[in-house]
């Protein structure tokens, strides 16, 4: 609710903003879909493709980053990672689709089991490494675009070395695309994904054909498996050991239910609990683990086994595109140049997929908690934003895919350790003995799995805590400057709390005088009566003029804004409006606006001076709600309402 003139935008600012002014985001961290959007819903396995841009597209560099991180040891450490995948990641993400099912994700959880200001620095530190992961995603997969199209034998050689430029290229038009208004198409990831999976089922067959063709190969890679760690428990170790190096195959779950709204739910259903929404997201998680599960296990065996070692490192044909590598090798250039345009568009895709989750994650979250701009709310200066950061982080990691794969991994664990954390403690607070012992476990490897990437690539966690560094620097500093909101979602007044405002503006004035209350239970007659007698003695009420208390009770300080749902009480001949908020002199400035907007008077509200430190009070204010409250309600008001004599008045008495 606003009554503030604004300056009229002009027409690119007004282009730019579109969206500012959407309230979709305020009440809950779905956003709840509107009607006039289900439409666009689709079948839960159309929604897979929508996800499976980022997840299956790591197809394209994942082998190729095994191979170099592992050795020959590459399959027995992507067997390693697909049970991580299929007994605790699948399982962790199926109980938040459970208990997110908007596409809040393991963040929404946080925010409902994690209290106040605690839970809000925490959901600003995992919005770190979530702005890590997306953007890591888009910029890797800009790069290995940009590889496979360099590496391809009919794409004229001057290009060669030019990766950076392309990778930039590929996330300008990505911005662009954004700006211009981009809408997640479902069916050309549909499309996108059944043509790319196709491929690498083609490629995938004839490599186990070539294996099967040359058994000595395989021998020679059993040679060197043994000869280079000696025995089989060796092996295990070591592939345990370098796992959290492939935690980038894990990426597609927190996307998975990021993506929940798209999926089509039927009529009727509780909006809190969209049970066919569930029972699709769980569908799709699976589906997809079960898919890229049995890719990952064939391409890891088949390049490994046919692609010489050195092939894989930098500068090598193979490196960040070893199925390629195959498709060019085994199926001629022709078939080659097919899969390289696939997955050059697969990649580009998950990249925009990635942009629209950053732009379904701020606003979703900064703008609500009052720790974000405004224009947060719209996509097109966010678009910007990313843009920039992408460009300076492919230049710092020169588009190399390898450098980024440390950074790619840290946001992906972080996440899903997270949600197992969050799944733990929700099966905790359930009472679910067996389940807290399963995620108990689960969310054990996954913080040795994280703790372990940080250590082996600090890279990845040195670019988060930039972002978390930023994001909370300017999460405070919004807070600081949009203190002075109403910060009212609405303003509503039960049938006796207005009944009684009509009353007592049928007088002629209305007089509101304000009072600090603990509690409901700490009401006192004698507090009231001691109240009135001051303020008509200090203020000149005249006795025989009524007078309306208004209590203001702050529940949670760390939110925002939220809806005043005014309530009448009557203690002995006293009349009380009591309202609970998040702040005092905002909910009041909202109330008294309201009160005036109900009966067409200028309220009088009277206070008493706060007692302390002015730098306390203003610290109290912005992170308690309360602190120094009359001056701080006359700014409020103030800025709310320039045209003085349609202000509320206010008094303080001496």
């Amino acid at each position: 609710m606003t009554t503030t003139t604004e300056r009229p935008r002009s027409g690119f600012t007004t282009w730019l903003l579109e969206g500012a002014d959407d309230e979709k985001y305020s009440r809950h961290p779905g956003p709840m879909v509107k009607k006039a959007e289900v439409h666009h819903q689709r079948s839960w396995w159309q929604v897979m493709c929508l996800t499976g841009v980022d997840y299956f597209s790591t197809l394209g560099y994942q082998p190729g980053i095994a191979a170099v991180a592992a050795g020959v040891l590459s399959p027995m450490a992507t067997v390693v990672l697909v049970a991580l995948t299929l007994l605790g990641a699948l399982p962790v993400y199926r109980r938040v689709a459970a208990e997110s099912p908007h596409g809040g994700g393991s963040l929404a959880m946080f925010t409902a089991i994690l209290p106040r200001w605690t839970g809000k620095f925490f959901i600003l530190v995992l919005l770190g490494f979530a702005a890590t992961d997306f953007v890591i995603t888009m910029t890797l997969s800009a790069a290995d675009g940009a590889a496979h199209l360099v590496e391809n034998p009919i794409v004229p050689h001057a290009l060669h070395g030019h990766n950076m430029l392309i990778t930039l290229a590929l996330l300008a038009l990505l911005a662009a695309i954004f700006l211009k208004g981009f809408a997640e198409a479902i069916g050309t990831a549909v499309v996108l994904v059944f043509a790319y999976l196709a491929l690498n089922l083609i490629v995938s067959v004839v490599g186990v054909y070539e294996v099967v063709k040359a058994p000595h190969l395989t021998v020679v890679w059993k040679d060197l498996m043994f000869s280079q760690h000696g025995n089989i428990v060796a092996m295990i170790g070591v592939s345990l050991l370098v796992f959290p190096k492939l935690a980038l195959g894990l990426s597609g779950f927190e996307t998975g239910v990021a993506v929940m709204p798209q999926i089509r739910g039927k009529e009727g259903e509780d909006p809190d609990h969209p049970t066919t929404r569930i029972a699709g997201t769980r569908k799709l998680l699976t589906t997809a683990a079960i898919i890229m599960s049995c890719f990952l296990v064939v391409t890891s065996i088949i390049t490994t086994i046919l692609i010489p070692n050195e092939k894989f490192q930098t500068g090598g044909e193979a490196n960040g595109r070893a199925l390629a590598y195959l498709a060019h090798q085994y199926l001629g250039d022709g078939f080659g140049t097919v899969y390289d345009i696939s997955t050059i568009a697969i990649l580009w895709f998950a990249g925009a997929s990635a942009m629209a989750g950053l732009l379904n994650l701020v606003p979703r979250y900064l703008p609500r908690f009052g720790m974000a701009p405004e224009w947060a709310r719209a996509s097109r200066p966010l678009v910007l934003v990313f843009a920039v950061i992408s460009f300076g982080i492919t230049v710092y990691f020169d588009a190399d895919v390898d450098a980024q794969g440390g950074a790619y991994a840290t946001g992906v664990l972080v996440l899903i350790t997270s949600a197992a954390v969050a799944v733990t403690l929700s099966a905790a607070r359930a009472g679910e003995k067996w389940k807290i012992l399963g995620f108990g476990a689960v969310s054990a490897v996954f913080v040795y799995t994280t703790v372990a990437n940080v250590f082996e690539r600090p890279e990845g966690v040195q670019l988060a805590s930039l972002f978390i560094v930023a994001i909370i620097v300017v999460s405070m500093v919004s807070r600081v400057r949009r203190a002075f909101e109403l910060r009212a979602i609405e303003v509503d007044f039960d049938e006796k709390a207005a009944w009684l405002i009509d009353k007592i503006a049928a007088t002629g004035t209305i007089r509101i005088v304000t009072h600090d209350l603990e509690g409901v239970e700490d009401r006192d007659p004698e507090e009231y009566r001691a109240k009135e007698a001051e303020q008509r003695l200090e203020s000149h009420i005249p006795a025989k003029e009524p007078i309306l208390f208004l209590e203001v009770i702050v529940k949670d300080a760390s939110e925002f804004s939220t809806a005043l749902h005014v309530k009448a009480v009557e203690l002995e001949k006293y009349k009380i409006l009591s309202v609970e908020a998040t702040a005092v002199p905002n909910s009041i400035a909202a109330i008294l606006i309201a009160i005036r907007d109900r009966t067409g008077l200028n309220p009088h509200v009277y206070f008493e001076w706060t007692e302390g430190n002015p730098l306390v009070n203003l610290l109290k204010f912005i992170f308690g709600g309360e602190g120094e409250v009359a001056p701080v309600t006359r700014e409020i008001l103030r800025r709310e309402i320039p045209q003085r004599r349609q202000r509320p008045h206010v008094h303080v008495d001496s």
